[in-house]
């Protein structure tokens, strides 16, 4: 689902959620002056309040997406800002059903059988759009969403008290446990689950609004996909943080090439990496420098142990391992290594070229031209030079790669 469409999904959601509170605020003023009923005047303050902040929803899903010259990285926090006032609401209906309950005096109450059946079926209603709100938001990873998802489980509680307390006043029951009524008791539950939801809607959208990180499983996956790239020599700093659903990825890198534009293009495969494995990404900005080195690492198929040149790429079964120092010019440390994927039947010169950059080669010294063939194509994605040679030998190989105007005779 791109986000266009989710976007699109949200503020639909929103727009529902205020018809159903205001249908849900008329119908409770109507219920509270038919019946005097102080539980459903609760009610009707806790509906009310709900359209308020359902409205504060709908504004905020509708400007948040919108990038101004002011607010060129878009108002993708309006969302979390929608969000703590969400919970500022909660607290604000909590205190005032606990009040009505608690420091109500005594009135002359007429419940009829209709009211009970429009209070259950109410009920139901924000039960069944709370549960779709948290589903749509759980899905968009909307922040808005899910704090209305879970205002519903606040408003089921509320709706199942003050329908308790109907109850209870229509069959003229006086039922309590020590001494306490049911109402008090109902009233207690209620304000502890308040106090818990609405607190963190709150401590979840200060923690954006303050540009909290984002959850460190979340950054540990980034940092993996970063590091998958045989390129990568090291992930100085990885930092993340949300606005809204959006998530703002920012990297420092080290790479083991030189070639700047080997370098972006490395860049832009990390890129596509994280976007396409990690949901909601706004933007990421990568900064990448080469990593300061003191030797080449050279690759050369060999046809033999002995020295011999390999005219073919893929089916050399031995590469040799030079590392060369790149200031002095001079072959510090030699080590011959077998082809694990020689012998394969497809795809061998690939996957040696994946392999040699798996292996950290910088260079590549071939006979062969593969410049445009799979494994140049790898190689050179991996920031890896390949320079042509003509020699027979390991030792004239040798001899050529380290002229100086060779060094850098690479094709990319």
């Amino acid at each position: 689902m791109d986000n266009t469409t989710e976007t699109h999904q949200i503020f639909k959601i929103a727009g529902l959620a205020f018809l159903l509170n205001l249908v849900l605020t008329l119908l409770k003023v109507y219920l509270a002056i038919v019946t005097g009923s102080l539980a459903i005047t609760a009610g009707a303050i806790d509906s009310g309040t709900d359209a308020v902040a359902s409205l504060v929803i709908y504004g905020g899903v509708k400007l948040s997406t919108r990038k101004t010259r002011s607010f060129p990285l878009g108002l993708y926090k309006l969302e979390n800002v929608a969000s703590v006032t969400i919970a500022l609401f909660i607290f604000i209906a909590g205190y005032e059903i606990v009040k009505q309950i608690f420091f109500s005096s005594d009135r002359l109450v007429q419940i009829t059988p209709i009211s009970i059946y429009l209070l259950a079926g109410s009920s139901l209603a924000i039960f069944g759009f709370g549960q779709y709100a948290l589903h749509v938001g759980k899905k968009t990873r909307s922040p808005v969403l899910i704090a209305e998802g879970r205002h519903r489980q606040v408003d089921v509680l509320s709706s199942i008290v003050v329908l308790v307390s109907v109850m209870i006043s229509y069959f003229d029951l006086q039922t309590d446990v020590m001494g306490i009524s049911i109402d008090r008791i109902g009233a207690a539950l209620m304000l502890l689950f308040i106090a818990k939801t609405g607190g963190e809607l709150l401590s979840d959208g200060m923690r954006v609004l303050l540009d909290a990180s984002i959850d460190f499983p979340t950054l540990n996956k980034i940092r993996s996909l970063i590091s998958q790239e045989p390129a990568v020599d090291e992930i100085k700093s990885l930092i993340g943080r949300n606005a809204g659903r959006y998530r703002f990825i920012q990297a420092d890198i080290t790479l083991n090439v030189n070639d700047l534009e080997a370098a972006h293009k490395i860049s832009e495969a990390i890129e596509h990496r994280i976007l396409t494995r990690i949901p909601n990404i706004e933007n990421i900005t990568i900064h990448y420098e080469p990593k300061v080195r003191t030797h080449d690492i050279l690759a050369l198929p060999l046809s033999d142990k002995s020295g011999q040149i390999s005219l073919h790429f893929g089916e050399a079964p031995y590469f040799a391992r030079l590392h060369r120092h790149i200031d002095k010019h001079t072959i510090d440390a030699k080590k011959i290594m077998e082809n694990p994927h020689c012998t394969v039947s497809t795809a061998k010169g690939i996957r040696v070229a994946e392999w040699l950059v798996d292996q950290k080669i910088t260079h590549v010294a071939i006979k062969e031209d593969v410049s445009h063939k799979g494994p140049g194509y790898v190689l050179s994605s991996a920031g890896i030079k390949i320079i042509r040679i003509s020699s027979k030998h390991l030792s004239g190989a040798v001899r050529e790669i380290m002229i100086p105007e060779n060094s850098d005779n690479g094709i990319e």
